[in-house]
């Protein structure tokens, strides 16, 4: 079994990116950081095979800052990603591990943002890019990215590059890019094509191969809470208190700050509880582990490399109140219930922009983890009043009550104080410290929203055209791409630069018509001149769309107008007005064309 560092300083770091992985939360490397950290570290080309959520953007970006130059403000690095959800992310996580780097720029650039706030960004001047491929040529054609110093590229999740029809578009950029450059390419599959680009493109590259740990334990029940609307510690109160089956909980932190901070809210709230870090020496550290075991203590907040080798039977549940960085992480933490042939319970509190990660843990463990509803202010009264009675029921049962007996008559005597109501105080009494009845202020109800995994019935495709139809205020019109099929264009390529590239939301696309030279789609018809413009110059497969309204002749009026959805002309009468032909590239001032820019052969390096 291959053995890996335990902290991030043994990679040699510099000290204001081990400090930013301290202040998040980073303890110990997953392994693919451990594999690739070292390898670009040394400024080696790097070919890696790697899952979603095994934590590949620190593996990437941490050695990337870590030899950048912060004196030079031109961009050293740049990141292809094929959304802009995800360019955002990584610009994101750059950001995150060099807030202690003086000076740092990254920007992120892609498809449905200003095209001016782009251009300001770059004439500031980043350090780091991170870009969709269809808007880092753009910049590249109008010579706003200078890519002159550049030191490395990074081409992430190359094969959803190639299913959204981006991979010809990648590697147009990797020829506008300096020959001495390092290349790191990362994809969870290698198909075929992948692996030609990085032949082609990489020099000598090192192959780092790594699989999601897929172990989990049959007898744990996997559930998630979407965030939202409630505090997350008052969520856990009431997800602990509505457990049936709870004995004893570990609770995951990302810091070791976290640990002390969400113990000392949980003891306030009554529960026997302890924080587990780091910094505790071992004496401590094994004395709430031996508390834990023998009933003295209810629930161990912990960090992940605290939590390790625990093992303890009794521990009912595990409670992810931080969704860990990376898959590897969250397989080790749910394995500390389900002991002993015991099952066991794993909850993970994901906020919507932690989706991914969610996704990702569910590929990896090849198993489907169900939303749960929160429990409400009516759950948690009732419980409590079911509780109740059942504490009456037992000590009736159990307990010596004539002295009690004796109390309660006298009250009922003297004070001529009916048996119900002395029953009331008394239960009044009772329940001060865990009220029976919840204020709406105190315990406020989750906000409805439709369930995070409910299907709709399958529509036909006229139905799903009339929903989005309908999304789009029934103003859908036609608009004119300069592909078709024998440039090998897919409806799916169209919506994937429309959606990614173009800022078009996927469910205010309406129907696409494949022709030979050709291809119409229906979009929102209130679409804005700056938006038209931006969709004109999205690229597929080398070539521009060249979008545009469609417009046909009134054979009544001789006068443009726009066409219907629906409207039943054909291909000819389409072609007539337009001329069936590929869209052309665009001139630039002191450059060739854009088509003859393609049409030269490629240096092989």
């Amino acid at each position: 079994m291959t053995q890996y560092p335990d902290t991030f300083s043994a990679f040699g770091l510099p000290a204001a990116l081990l400090t930013a992985l301290a202040e998040v939360g980073y303890e110990t490397p997953s392994p693919i950081q451990a594999e690739c950290i070292p390898i670009l570290l040394e400024g080696k080309d790097l070919l890696g095979e790697a899952q979603t959520g095994t934590g590949k953007t620190a593996a990437f970006a941490l050695p990337m800052l870590a030899r950048l130059d912060l004196a030079q403000r031109q961009p050293q690095v740049l990141v292809l990603t094929p959304t802009r959800e995800l360019a955002i992310q990584v610009a994101e996580a750059f950001q995150k591990y060099a807030h202690c780097l003086p000076g740092f720029h990254v920007l992120p650039i892609y498809g449905g943002q200003s095209m001016v706030v782009q251009l300001r960004g770059l004439q500031r001047g980043a350090h780091i890019v991170v870009g969709t491929p269809g808007r880092v040529m753009d910049h590249l054609e109008r010579k706003s990215l200078q890519l002159g110093q550049l030191r490395a590229i990074v081409l992430d999740e190359a094969d959803e590059m190639l299913r959204m029809g981006f991979i010809d578009d990648v590697e147009w950029i990797l020829e506008h890019t300096p020959n001495e450059r390092q290349t790191a390419l990362f994809s969870a599959t290698m198909p075929e094509q992948i692996r030609r680009v990085a032949h082609r493109y990489l020099r000598a590259p090192r192959e780092v191969k790594i699989r999601a740990a897929t172990t989990t334990v049959s007898s744990i029940t996997q559930r998630y809470w979407s965030v939202r609307g409630i505090d997350k510690l008052d969520a856990l109160t009431r997800i602990l208190e509505a457990e049936n089956d709870f004995d004893a909980a570990i609770v995951f932190v990302r810091t070791k700050l976290a640990t002390e901070e969400l113990a000392q809210k949980l003891e306030a709230r009554g529960y026997a509880v302890a924080a587990l870090n780091g910094d505790m020496t071992q004496g401590l550290r094994e004395r709430v582990i031996e508390q834990l075991k023998n009933g003295g203590l209810d629930i161990v907040v912990a960090t992940d490399v605290a939590a390790r080798g625990i093992d303890v039977p009794r521990i009912s549940h595990v409670i992810n109140y931080d969704i860990p960085y990376d898959t590897e992480a969250y397989v080790h933490r749910i394995g500390r219930t389900g002991r002993a042939g015991r099952s066991g319970t794993a909850i993970l509190f994901v906020a919507p922009r932690e989706i991914r990660m969610l996704r990702a843990i569910e590929r990896a463990t090849r198993q489907t983890i169900e939303p749960i509803r929160l429990p409400t202010r009516a759950d948690l009264a009732d419980r409590r009043i079911a509780q109740f009675k059942q504490q009456v029921q037992e000590v009736l049962a159990e307990e010596s009550l004539d002295f009690f007996r004796n109390v309660v008559e006298q009250l009922e005597d003297a004070d001529e104080i009916p048996l119900q109501d002395i029953a009331a105080a008394l239960a009044f009494l009772a329940q001060r410290e865990r009220p029976l009845q919840l204020s709406v202020d105190d315990y406020p109800d989750e906000p409805a929203h439709p369930p995070a995994r409910e299907k709709p019935a399958r529509e036909n495709r006229g139905e799903i055209l009339e929903r989005r139809r309908a999304f789009s205020d029934g103003k859908l019109a036609r608009y004119w791409i300069g592909l078709g099929r024998q440039h090998g264009v897919m409806p799916k390529e169209i919506v994937g630069a429309l959606a990614n590239e173009g800022g078009i939301e996927g469910r205010s696309i309406g129907q696409i018509n494949l022709f030979d030279r050709f291809s119409i789609v229906e979009l929102p018809a209130n679409l804005a001149a700056g938006t038209l413009d931006q969709l004109k110059r999205i690229k597929i497969r080398q070539q521009a769309l060249g979008l545009r309204p469609f417009v046909e002749k009134d054979e009544a009026h001789q006068t443009p107008r726009t066409r219907r959805p629906g409207s039943g002309q054909g291909e000819a009468a389409t072609r007539k007005e337009y001329g069936d032909r590929p869209a052309q590239g665009r001139e630039f001032k002191g450059k060739k064309t854009f088509a003859k820019t393609f049409s030269e052969p490629k240096k092989r390096r």
